[in-house]
């Protein structure tokens, strides 16, 4: 059974109201789109097993992308799409020059009218069996991406909040946007998806903040603001986009090896049924490691390096320091490093909570306010909120350390 919740419990809730740091729970992976993007061989095999099956079917007009004006049909699976070949020549090379071919006569056996796009079986317009006076060209892709690739293309994109829903059309629209050279589209579907797989630490919390918010609104582990981060590694590999790999490897390193690999009637399907190669599953345990590896690194060099940052902001370093330090580091020992029921794996939260202001540093709990007097209250309480600073910009700086460690964590070429 998985978890409720990612969240490791915070240490120490601060008095002022402070929300505790970023960090979204990896939901189950059951929690992807019913509906998830294959990988391109699943997909591949799964369009030519349609085409067969659908090759004696009836097809039927699309309701909406037949126009009566069409000059050509697209018939994908068993739907039927009249369109324009100017328009799909005007955005797509790959059409233009297929356009401009000349078409196979009747008894033809071999046209020069024939493309082959990638692994898919060769496109050939077919003049001998038009449909109200249109040939017909038969595409090897699901229909659904067909329909989401035409209406970007007529209507313009029109992206949602990259959740399950949102990532089924983006990545159809992709997928064959870059097939059909459609460059336009491609970039617009890219950046669309930078927003929730970034490539930079300010738009990595960005991310997590958006998905607090939706898990402080739904509940703990009820989050389902982003799909999976395994199905974008598959068509990050599929649409060669390796801008995508960094942040969904690092946001899959994230679950647990029982998320990872074990499936149950209520988690659903694991990673297992998943088209990953063994090649990215290598990646994915060798990160993994390396991720959890530096949360140890982070919280022995906190420890070590403790009294340095003290004494840069105190003209003698106070005992109470001192032993806030100690104490927060041995907190964070126990919290991170041996409680395996709640290890966390994120090594990028566990340095922001870290560094958060939720720790009273020089100020004995339950103590009297007027112990030490007014005055020497105020400057104890100057001198520690240094201290506090010195922390936060510590952790500031292994953060960004460590966003830009991501890529050889996982052997990515980015």
């Amino acid at each position: 059974m998985m978890q409720a919740s990612y969240y490791p419990t915070p240490i120490m809730i601060s008095a002022s109201g402070h929300y505790p740091p970023r960090s979204p729970p990896p939901n189950g992976l059951s929690r992807r789109s019913a509906h998830s993007p294959k990988s391109s061989v699943d997909r591949h095999a799964q369009i030519a097993a349609s085409a067969g099956d659908n090759a004696l079917a009836e097809p039927s007009k699309h309701t909406d992308l037949w126009f009566c004006d069409g000059s050509i049909v697209l018939r994908a699976e068993d739907t039927l799409f009249r369109v324009h070949k100017s328009q799909l020549a005007r955005h797509s090379p790959f059409f233009c020059d297929l356009f401009s071919l000349p078409q196979p006569s009747a008894d033809s056996t071999t046209s020069s009218s024939t493309v082959v796009a990638n692994r898919n079986p060769a496109l050939q317009i077919d003049t001998t069996n038009e449909i109200e006076g249109c040939p017909v060209l038969r595409l090897y892709d699901t229909a659904e991406d067909v329909e989401n690739l035409l209406t970007a293309l007529y209507d313009g994109p029109n992206f949602g909040k990259n959740d399950s829903a949102d990532f089924r059309i983006v990545s159809g629209i992709l997928r064959l946007a870059t097939k059909y050279l459609v460059d336009s589209l491609r970039t617009k579907a890219l950046v669309h998806l930078s927003r929730a797989w970034p490539t930079s630490l300010k738009g990595w919390d960005a991310r997590e903040d958006l998905a607090r918010a939706d898990e402080m609104q739904s509940g703990p582990g009820m989050s389902n603001i982003y799909p999976s981060p395994a199905d974008v590694v598959i068509l990050a590999r599929e649409v060669n986009a390796p801008s995508l790999l960094p942040s969904a490897f690092y946001d899959l390193s994230r679950y647990h090896y029982t998320q990872l690999f074990e499936q149950d009637d209520e988690s659903g399907p694991s990673i297992a049924d998943l088209s990953l190669s063994n090649a990215d599953l290598q990646r994915l345990a060798l990160g993994k490691e390396a991720s959890q590896h530096a949360i140890t690194t982070l919280i022995r060099s906190m420890g070590s390096h403790s009294h340095s940052l003290l004494l840069g902001h105190h003209t003698h370093t106070h005992r109470s320091c001192r032993r806030d330090f100690s104490e927060l580091v041995a907190l964070a020992t126990q919290h991170y490093l041996f409680d395996r029921e709640r290890g966390c794996t994120d090594p990028l939260y566990v340095a922001e909570e870290l560094g958060q202001p939720l720790y009273d540093f020089g100020q004995a709990s339950g103590a009297d306010d007027t112990r030490f007097g007014e005055s020497r209250r105020s400057a104890e309480v100057s001198e520690c909120e240094a201290c506090a600073r010195a922390l936060a910009m510590w952790t500031t700086r292994e953060r960004e350390r460590m966003w830009k460690m991501i890529p050889l964590w996982f052997r990515l070429d980015v």
